[in-house]
C-alpha cells in the first residue's frame, strides 16, 4: 500500500468513491441527514486552498481516501469554530479494501504530517452512527470532545469531536 498525494484529475472519483463508501449509511438515518452528509462530502471542499487530499493505492488502484484541513479552517461552516489544529475529514475505504488497513494507514499520513508541520493535536468528526469509524479512532488514541460535537441536520445525530495529542 502506498499513500500519496491525490492527483487534480482524481478528485471526482475520490468524490463520487467517497459517496459510495458513505451510501452504505443512508438507510439508517434520516433522509435530511444523508442530504447533508452527501453534500459535504461530495462538495469541492477537498479542494480549498492548504487542504491535503491523500490517497491510499493498492496496485495501481485507489483504495481510500482522506483530507486533511489547515489548522483555524472554517471546516464545518460554524458548527464546530475554528480549532488551532488540522482537522481530518472525508475519511472513505472502498469497500473492496476495508479491513486491510487502509484506513490506519491513511490517518497515520495525516498524523505525520500534522507532527511534520509543528502542531501539538490533529483532530476529527464523525458521526455517532458510524461505529466502525469511531472504534477505529478510539484505538488509534482519539479522545471525544463532546465540547465540539454539533447536530448539522437539527435532527438529533450528533456528529461527534475527537482529538489526538501529538
Amino acid at each position: 500500500m502506498h499513500i500519496r498525494d491525490a492527483a487534480p484529475e482524481e478528485r471526482g472519483l475520490i468524490r463520487e468513491q467517497r459517496l459510495n463508501a458513505y451510501s452504505e449509511h443512508a438507510q439508517s438515518i434520516p433522509a435530511a441527514h444523508w442530504r447533508a452528509l452527501s453534500q459535504a462530502i461530495g462538495s469541492e471542499a477537498d479542494a480549498r486552498p492548504g487542504v491535503q487530499l491523500m490517497v491510499a493505492e493498492v496496485d495501481g488502484q485507489i483504495a481510500g481516501s482522506v483530507a486533511l484541513f489547515p489548522a483555524e479552517s472554517d471546516v464545518y461552516e460554524g458548527h464546530a469554530g475554528k480549532q488551532d489544529y488540522p482537522e481530518i475529514r472525508m475519511l472513505a475505504v472502498a469497500p473492496a479494501y476495508r479491513g486491510k488497513g487502509a484506513a490506519s494507514a491513511l490517518i497515520a499520513e495525516c498524523i505525520r504530517r500534522a507532527r511534520d508541520a509543528g502542531y501539538r493535536a490533529v483532530g476529527l468528526h464523525t458521526g455517532e452512527f458510524m461505529q466502525d469509524a469511531r472504534q477505529l479512532y478510539e484505538k488509534l488514541g482519539f479522545e471525544r470532545l463532546p465540547q465540539y460535537d454539533f447536530q448539522p441536520a437539527d435532527d438529533g445525530i450528533t456528529v461527534m469531536a475527537f482529538r489526538l495529542e501529538l
